[in-house]
């Protein structure tokens, strides 16, 4: 069975979403019928040819947004907002020992400061529509991290700011979280360094930025659910134990 949704005349933002994950979001709305804006520090990369244009309509606004001018700017423009995936993040390999404190400090400021004051800038407008902010959360968030470690526990910090924004803001303002795990995404090859991590997760894949957009609309989409966290990992990853414990009673 396939579920659709309708976002006609609604209005949705996605940061970061010009490349992997965030682009796939801003198209599933798109495709819903939604006006999606979506914001990134670079200008995005020239669509596929022969790509056909989303139902809904997607407009680029060039923002950095751990920037507060940015933000103004960005939001300046709009009379109407329901929906805000808070989606702009990552982080490089960087073990603390040896690395700028200024690098991790901008992890944080992206992956955490800048998301809540998407909200907080947000919130007049998604009280006054009913809408909603779902948070593109991570694994990283909820296991070690290492080499990312500013990175992960800024995701978890993420995860709790969801929490206490889902019941602050309740009635009027829905917030809930995907905690994405391993994703395929233009990225992930390099990542990864080209090995195929898919066959440490039970469903046998990595997760696509479709299976993320999905679960987006759905808790974007108008209801009782506020302060979740819907883990799209696959089954989680599989312990490096199990498979040195298979190995030796094979």
């Amino acid at each position: 069975m396939t579920v659709t949704y309708d976002y006609t005349g609604k209005v949705v933002l996605v940061t970061g979403g010009t490349r992997g994950i965030g682009a796939g979001i801003a198209t599933a709305f798109a495709a819903a019928g939604a006006e999606v804006i979506v914001c990134a520090r670079h200008d995005p990369p020239p669509a596929p040819v022969g790509t056909p244009a989303p139902v809904g309509g997607v407009r680029f606004v060039r923002a950095d947004v751990r920037d507060a001018d940015d933000l103004e700017r960005l939001f300046s423009g709009l009379d109407r907002l329901d929906v805000v995936v808070n989606n702009a993040g990552g982080s490089p390999y960087a073990p603390l020992e040896g690395t700028s404190p200024r690098l991790h400090t901008r992890v944080v400021e992206l992956n955490l400061i800048a998301p809540m004051l998407v909200a907080q800038r947000a919130h007049p407008l998604l009280a006054a529509s009913g809408g909603s902010v779902v948070m593109i959360g991570s694994s990283s968030g909820v296991r070690p991290s290492p080499g990312t470690s500013a990175y992960g526990a800024a995701k978890a910090g993420l995860h709790h700011l969801a929490n206490c924004l889902a019941a602050e803001w309740a009635p009027d303002v829905r917030v809930n979280t995907v905690v994405v795990g391993l994703a395929a995404t233009e990225d992930s090859a390099d990542h990864y360094g080209g090995k195929d991590v898919g066959t440490t997760i039970p469903a046998g894949r990595m997760a696509t930025p479709a299976d993320v957009a999905s679960v987006c609309l759905w808790l974007a989409a108008p209801g009782y659910v506020t302060g979740a966290q819907v883990h799209v990992h696959g089954g989680g990853e599989i312990p490096a134990w199990q498979n040195l414990a298979s190995s030796d009673i094979s």
